[in-house]
């Protein structure tokens, strides 16, 4: 296991679809606590997570990543088996191959060469590894960062392995992303029949201006480091299945992707103004999924973006497009955080996979990064 291409092959044998791990943890931690790494379990529902740290000094370098996968979808419609690894034409098949399991390996292999190599090193090397990153994000990495708060166990440093790169390692480092703010309206009528309209309340009738112009409204511009929020309904249903009935309720599933620009709780209050102002009858539920969070500046980025240079010849874009990560949990407490990990082209997809030459420039990124912030 101390070669990337065969630990990321035996984490992907591993079905570890969330929130199971399936042993993907003990295996990482078995490479690590030889080189005095203490291994630290923090289990909480059904989610598996784990914060292994060498040493007990700041600055404190932490790699966060999960060990769970999305489901494999029909096994039948895959090339090769989606939980037993394959190698072929330089690529390396399998559910979590680049979201994110060969990240896991290229970050626990890194950490092991820089240690035997710098056994003296400055500060503090981290692993926040979690189960539930692909799913509700109750019991991972959340949780586990309020037990480091508690304990007044800061992290420095931190890059999150998700897959950030576009068509080459290193293309593009995520230096932050969006806010995500979910929405779910209720909004109310009185059922009845289509023939007679004068007895019934639409609601879809009722909602549809509101929502318009929920839509083409503006919400801010934006700035140099995020493009304008954006709102997005994303599930919309109403009515019997009847032809003949008028439906007593309409539901709408919507979603903000916001900048720094404003504030979830802005965001709030001009939707309440909009369906007040079209007197709705209606009920809504908020779910709050992260702040916005940027890294524009300092140590961790300069190393990030000096380490991708000298190992794979590129000049980095910093980009906070895309997503929601667990970086959203992390820099809050005050860390420098980037995303960097292997090209994305495949995430969640049938027939998943990563080129294999791109697990070892992708340790050797990791490593390089490590001597600059440690060595």
């Amino acid at each position: 296991m101390n070669d990337v291409l065969s630990l990321t092959k035996a984490l992907i044998d591993r079905q570890s679809v969330t929130p199971e791990d399936a042993g993907c943890m003990d295996l990482l931690a078995s490479l690590l606590t030889p080189l005095g790494f203490k291994v630290d379990a923090m289990d909480f529902g059904d989610t598996q997570n784990v914060w292994i740290r060498k040493g007990n000094q700041y600055p404190v370098f932490c790699f966060a990543g999960h060990t769970d996968v999305v489901p494999s979808g029909p096994a039948s419609k895959w090339q090769t088996p989606p939980f037993s690894a394959t190698e072929k034409d330089g690529m390396l098949y399998g559910r979590g191959a680049a979201d994110m399991k060969g990240s896991l390996a290229a970050m626990t292999l890194a950490a092991k060469n820089f240690v035997e190599q710098h056994p003296d090193h400055k500060g503090s090397i981290a692993f926040l590894l979690t189960s539930d990153e692909e799913g509700p994000f109750i019991n991972g990495t959340i949780k586990v960062i309020d037990t480091l708060e508690k304990r007044n166990e800061k992290i420095t440093w931190c890059i999150v392995g998700e897959p950030s790169s576009t068509k080459q390692i290193g293309d593009v480092v995520k230096n932050g992303r969006r806010g995500s703010l979910t929405g779910d309206l209720v909004v109310k009528g009185v059922q009845g029949h289509v023939a007679y309209p004068h007895l019934a309340r639409n609601p879809i009738h009722e909602a549809s201006p509101a929502l318009s112009e929920l839509a083409s409204a503006h919400w801010d511009n934006g700035n140099e480091f995020f493009p304008p929020t954006s709102f997005q309904i994303s599930n919309i249903n109403g009515g019997t299945g009847a032809g003949n009935v008028i439906p007593g309720e309409l539901t709408v599933c919507f979603n903000f992707r916001f900048s720094t620009e404003v504030t979830d709780q802005e965001l709030i209050e001009r939707v309440t103004a909009i369906l007040e102002k079209h007197q709705l009858d209606y009920e809504i539920k908020w779910t709050f999924n992260g702040q916005p969070f940027l890294t524009d500046s300092g140590d961790l980025v300069a190393a990030t973006v000096d380490a991708i240079k000298h190992c794979t010849g590129l000049d980095t874009e910093l980009s906070t497009a895309g997503g929601t990560s667990d970086g959203r949990f992390i820099a809050p407490t005050g860390a420098q955080v980037v995303e960097l990990g292997p090209v994305n082209a495949t995430i969640h997809k049938i027939d998943e996979c990563v080129k294999i030459d791109d697990l070892y420039k992708l340790t050797d990124v990791y490593q390089d990064i490590l001597r600059r912030l440690l060595a």
